[in-house]
C-alpha cells in the first residue's frame, strides 16, 4: 500500500534517528507520530499566540502528510489507497484552513483523523 522509498525519503527529511534500523512498517508509524506531535505543538503555539512557530508546525504536519500522501502504492488495494489518498488531501486542506482561521478545533479534527489511520496501521502485522 505504501512506497517505502518515498516514505524513507520523508522520514530522512523529518528525524534520521533510528530510520536506519526501522522496518518499512515502522517508518509509516514514525511519519504518523512526527505529524501528530507537530500538530500538538502547532496547537500549542496557536495558543500561545505564536503565529510564525504556529505556521511552521503546520507546514511540517503537512508536509509529513504529503509524504504519506506520495508513499501511497496504488498497486496495493487500489480502492484503500484511493480513499487514504483522498484523507490525506482533506487533512492538508483543513490544515491550511486552520492556520488562515487559526482554528485550534480543525488541528483536533486532524489530529482525530489521522490517530484513527495510524491506529489502524498499528494494528497490521508488519510483513518480515
Amino acid at each position: 500500500m505504501y512506497s517505502m522509498n518515498n516514505a524513507a525519503a520523508q522520514y530522512k527529511r523529518i528525524n534520521t534517528e533510528g530510520a536506519l534500523n526501522a522496518t518499512p512498517h515502522q517508518l509509516i508509524q514514525m511519519l504518523m507520530n512526527g505529524a501528530l506531535d507537530r500538530l500538538i505543538q502547532a496547537k500549542a503555539a496557536m495558543e500561545r499566540g505564536d503565529t510564525a512557530l504556529k505556521g511552521q508546525l503546520i507546514g511540517k504536519a503537512t508536509d509529513i502528510l504529503s509524504g504519506l500522501q506520495s508513499s501511497l502504492d496504488p498497486k496495493h488495494s487500489p480502492d484503500l489507497v484511493d480513499k487514504l489518498n483522498a484523507l490525506y488531501d482533506y487533512m492538508q486542506r483543513r490544515l491550511f484552513e486552520a492556520n488562515i482561521k487559526n482554528d485550534p478545533g480543525i488541528i483536533d479534527e486532524v489530529s482525530d483523523l489521522l490517530r484513527t489511520v495510524k491506529s489502524s496501521w498499528d494494528e497490521i502485522a508488519p510483513v518480515v
